[in-house]
């Protein structure tokens, strides 16, 4: 049941055509946001949106283009009134490969989307919250914002720059009234871990098996978190890292002392 958490905002999300984003979309919109749902993937991105009816629109956003972001952010000024909510969630992981077998074009890749794309959200997006009165911006993070894994360099090295993105933004824009934030989850059941990214391979119970609670996460859980910071609720809350990873980060997980 709704409690009208985030009643009367309008938010903006980005990778918002399945997974997290998707699902923290739909969260927005039952508790009583306006949403526009960017990403690259049309057809699922316009599939959720209809189904979320009036108090929803999509719009293609690739958050490398400058372009994308103007109209995105315009599409929730000129549809909705204003915006007064971003959360970056857009972002990318290739399989894995050492840095020695990884061309600079792939890295750069990964750079561009998962780190100057968030640049690129906030340096939009930042005006038009201040425009209406202030707001929230949450950009999605990981666990590997804070610990390293072999493989994935370009993944680990933007997420944690985002970490001091988000910090750098928070004092800057608190004193116009936006708050900013960042969200490092675990393993959460989205396509990013799902077999179809993998050959056919299902990791997700590894994944679990290394988990203090047994299992990886799910994309709303991950929404409700963001719900949170994106309401008034946490009024109080910048320039902070917020962490929903099932205890992966408490430390190096074994069965000792468990049922296990």
């Amino acid at each position: 049941m709704s409690n009208g958490r985030v009643e009367g905002k309008v938010a903006l999300v980005t990778g918002a055509a399945r997974g997290q984003g998707a699902a923290e979309a739909r969260l927005l919109v039952a508790e009583g946001a306006k949403v526009v749902l960017g990403d690259v993937l049309d057809d699922e991105g316009g599939t959720v949106a209809a189904e979320l009816g009036d108090a929803a629109i999509y719009r293609h956003l690739d958050v490398t283009s400058e372009a994308d972001w103007t109209s995105a952010v315009e599409t929730a000024v000129g549809r909705f009134g204003g915006l007064h909510i971003l959360v970056s969630n857009a972002g990318i992981s290739p399989r894995p490969r050492s840095i020695v077998d990884t061309r600079p074009d792939q890295y750069r890749k990964v750079i561009e989307i998962n780190q100057v794309g968030m640049f690129l959200g906030i340096h939009f997006a930042a005006p038009a919250i201040a425009e209406s009165g202030g707001g929230s911006i949450v950009i999605i993070s990981s666990v590997n914002g804070f610990v390293g894994a072999g493989g994935i360099a370009g993944y680990v090295s933007s997420k944690f720059a985002i970490r001091g993105l988000a910090k750098v933004a928070a004092l800057e824009l608190g004193r116009q009234g936006i708050r900013v934030n960042s969200v490092h989850p675990g393993p959460i059941d989205t396509p990013m871990v799902q077999p179809e990214s993998w050959g056919g391979y299902d990791m997700r119970p590894a994944l679990a098996a290394t988990s203090p609670l047994g299992r990886i996460g799910t994309p709303d859980e991950v929404a409700e978190l963001v719900c949170w910071l994106a309401s008034d609720a946490s009024a109080y809350c910048t320039g902070s890292e917020f962490v929903i990873d099932g205890g992966f980060l408490a430390g190096p997980f074994n069965a000792l002392g468990t049922d296990a």
